[in-house]
């Protein structure tokens, strides 16, 4: 793969724009204190296994279908319809109070994130294409993924704010609405170029989805193509599984500090856990922003991408064993590092796979790989669970990523290849 020029495209008003999506897509209130909810209303862990699973198994089924309509009927309109949906669900949210209303609110959410995810990287990339910048994809995916962590680091503090005034978790729910519908406005404002090249126009919808289906199996019929999606996949999707169990272990370091003894536990523990999102998000944007300098250091990309793979989950199994021997404390600071490899991995993955793939599909490509993503995750959070069980959250979290650095040793990308 070619190395990725120096930075030369420039910040107009659709750049903007790019950045706006994604800081208002990050300013999920929700986000630090899922799983202390879920645990708030009664439910066992097996519990919100099980509506992650369904979040996971949804979108899954969703992914393609939705980036076919992407590519087929325009990307603008599936992206409002997308937003519409995550509006839907975070009011059930609000109001749910049982498992079953929450299994609801989950499918929601999961219908928008199907037909999110793919599209709108899609739209960056051609943008890139009319602009002449294709050979940035890496920068420019960068800056903008750096700002949807400057907006998950904002998120934490408002978020922490609204736990400790309304003590309580649901209100986030509430107030991410806000976020949400202007970022629907806002892509009503993208130009009508971003809907893809092969817009349908009346009459020609069924002539068009034969053509992105066509165009979509061309793209997979390489073993190379499907192995760098495995390999981007895979620590996506570990980083998917593993993430938010960092809630419970700081829950339990945050009770366990002498700091905000006066105050009752659910805002002392909503303080500590809003502050440390706050920092872990600042690492995880500026590791986005320098994703495309990082991958200048080396001849192409599928070096940085086999040793942030390893890496990544090198941290994970030594957090695991850090949390298994009684060291809490050093086990979050490595788990820390699996947000940031994911962050400075995600944009040069994304690269690379996309110069892989059939442009005429490539919202359906990208969220094919997105499938994919969803299919590690899920399959990862099982093993995850089984094992916790089985052996203690640390000695599971440990041999899970051992098993996942088998894997990454077996999809390693060969060096030598270029994919241009």
């Amino acid at each position: 793969m070619k190395r990725a020029a120096t930075e030369r495209f420039e910040r107009d008003l659709q750049y903007v724009k790019f950045c706006a999506y994604g800081f208002l897509k990050d300013l999920r209130f929700f986000d630090p204190f899922l799983v202390l909810m879920f645990l708030d209303k009664g439910l066992s862990f097996l519990q919100i296994g099980s509506l992650y699973a369904l979040r996971e198994v949804m979108i899954n089924v969703m992914e393609i279908p939705s980036g076919i309509m992407a590519d087929a009927m325009g990307r603008r309109r599936t992206m409002v319809l997308s937003f519409l949906a995550y509006i839907a669900s975070f009011v059930a949210f609000y109001f749910a109070r049982d498992y079953g209303f929450l299994a609801l609110a989950m499918g929601v959410f999961a219908f928008g994130d199907a037909f999110r995810t793919g599209t709108h990287k899609a739209m960056i990339f051609d943008y890139l294409k009319l602009k002449g910048w294709a050979d940035q994809k890496t920068h420019y995916y960068g800056h903008t993924r750096s700002w949807s962590q400057r907006g998950a680091a904002l998120s934490s503090l408002i978020a922490a704010g609204l736990v400790f005034w309304h003590g309580e978790y649901r209100v986030v729910f509430l107030f991410t609405l806000i976020p949400y519908v202007l970022d629907l406005f806002l892509m009503l404002s993208y130009p009508a170029a971003l809907d893809g090249p092969r817009h349908a126009e009346r009459g020609a919808l069924r002539e068009e989805f034969v053509h992105v289906i066509k165009a979509f199996a061309s793209s997979f019929k390489s073993l190379f193509v499907l192995r760098a999606i495995g390999s981007q996949a895979l620590y996506t999707g570990y980083y998917k599984a593993t993430k938010d169990y960092l809630q419970p272990l700081l829950k339990a370091l945050a009770l366990g500090l002498p700091l905000f003894v006066e105050l009752p536990d659910k805002e002392r523990t909503a303080l500590i856990v809003g502050m440390v999102y706050f920092l872990l998000y600042l690492l995880t944007s500026t590791a986005a922003r320098k994703s495309g300098r990082f991958s200048e250091r080396f001849d192409g990309l599928a070096r940085p991408l086999n040793l942030t793979l390893i890496g990544g989950v090198a941290l994970g199994l030594g957090s695991g064993v850090l949390y298994a021997l009684g060291l809490p404390a050093l086990a979050v600071l490595l788990y820390v590092g699996i947000y940031v490899i994911e962050n400075l991995r995600k944009p040069m993955g994304i690269a690379y796979v996309t110069e892989l793939m059939n442009q005429d599909a490539l919202a359906t490509a990208l969220s094919a790989e997105s499938q994919a993503e969803t299919l590690a995750a899920a399959a990862i959070a099982l093993g995850l669970g089984f094992a916790a069980d089985l052996w203690g959250p640390g000695w599971g979290l440990a041999a899970t990523s051992l098993a996942c650095m088998g894997l990454a040793l077996l999809l390693r990308l060969p060096e030598e290849r270029k994919a241009s």
